[in-house]
């Protein structure tokens, strides 16, 4: 017996080293790609600023309340940019938050069981356009539209009334500001409604039933039982939202109409960080390359701050949910 087991429990112990050595090393593995994803968000913010050094060192603090951009005069500021990004990302998510939730409470809720597939995969048909497409279809086609029907109705409307006409004043010129969120929230209903969609699934069946049989309507079950249930994960639909309508270039560039001013009304021409990249990185050199590599700094850091604010939200209300319980 001693001579037959020996040969097993040497081959026991020579498979549990080797599962251990196995274990060890791809643990070591997937902590070393854990730690890439720091390094590489750190060399991209370390190659901003070793670029934008010469802006830096020229405008300090001042660069981001500076209104100018004149490569003339070798005059650089990075508040219209700022504005135009953060303004329309925040019009692009009026639109398409209230439309997402729409999609999303129908596929779920209302739609027959025979309609919900194809619809839902129309829907994310979308987020396969490439945002080309839409900034061509944008400029050539909606613009036109916009221009001669819808935006001279808009200021006739709202003229005489105390700050509306401010907000929807301008000539109608059909590019601006308002096209430009308009467009992007077209192109980020996919995704936002996609994620409502799949979190609005999650929830027990039992929950909305039960919901049901107390009278409740479909309104009042989505917004008291489901909503409440997957808050966390609508709120992290939205973020993924914002984070490509404030990165979006292509598409905006057609649209926001490319212009160094600020702002007047939602309709007014203005331009984004991303546009303005695109628009003069290929042929910029000297301080206007390093002011256009920290206008590329700033957007890393909007993104980032936006996304800190979105864990600091979910984590307060996980903590108001622990203290109802």
């Amino acid at each position: 017996m001693p001579g037959i087991l020996s040969p097993r429990i040497e081959s026991l112990m020579a498979n549990t080293q080797r599962s251990l050595l196995v274990d060890t090393g791809f643990r070591y593995l997937t902590r070393l790609f854990a730690f890439f994803v720091f390094i590489l968000l750190a060399g991209i913010m370390a190659s901003l600023i070793y670029g934008s050094r010469d802006s830096l060192a020229e405008y300090g603090l001042a660069f981001l309340w500076t209104n100018d951009w004149d490569p003339v005069r070798h005059s650089y500021g990075a508040l219209v940019p700022m504005l135009g990004t953060v303004i329309s990302a925040f019009l692009a998510l009026l639109i398409a938050v209230p439309v997402s939730f729409g999609i999303a409470m129908f596929l779920t809720e209302l739609a027959p069981v025979w309609l919900r597939r194809p619809l839902g995969v129309a829907i994310e048909m979308l987020a396969a356009i490439p945002s080309i497409i839409y900034g061509m279809w944008g400029l050539f086609v909606f613009v036109p539209l916009f221009q001669k029907y819808i935006q001279p109705y808009m200021v006739d409307f709202f003229e005489g009334v105390p700050v509306m006409e401010h907000l929807f004043g301008g000539p109608p010129m059909g590019i601006g500001l308002f096209t430009a969120g308009l467009i992007l929230s077209i192109m980020i209903i996919p995704f936002i409604a996609a994620v409502m969609r799949d979190v609005f699934e999650q929830v027990p069946p039992m929950l909305k039933e039960s919901a049901y049989g107390l009278g409740s309507t479909t309104w009042e079950v989505v917004w008291k039982v489901v909503l409440p249930y997957t808050k966390h994960g609508v709120i992290g639909g939205i973020m993924l939202g914002l984070g490509r309508a404030l990165g979006e270039t292509m598409a905006v560039t057609f649209v926001i109409g490319n212009a160094f001013n600020l702002p007047s009304s939602i309709f007014s021409p203005s331009n984004s960080i991303a546009s303005a990249l695109a628009n003069e990185f290929n042929e910029a050199g000297g301080l206007q390359k390093s002011a256009l590599l920290e206008l590329g700094l700033l957007l890393f850091l909007i993104t980032t701050v936006v996304l800190a604010l979105s864990k600091l939200m979910l984590l307060k209300l996980t903590r108001q949910e622990g203290a109802k319980h």
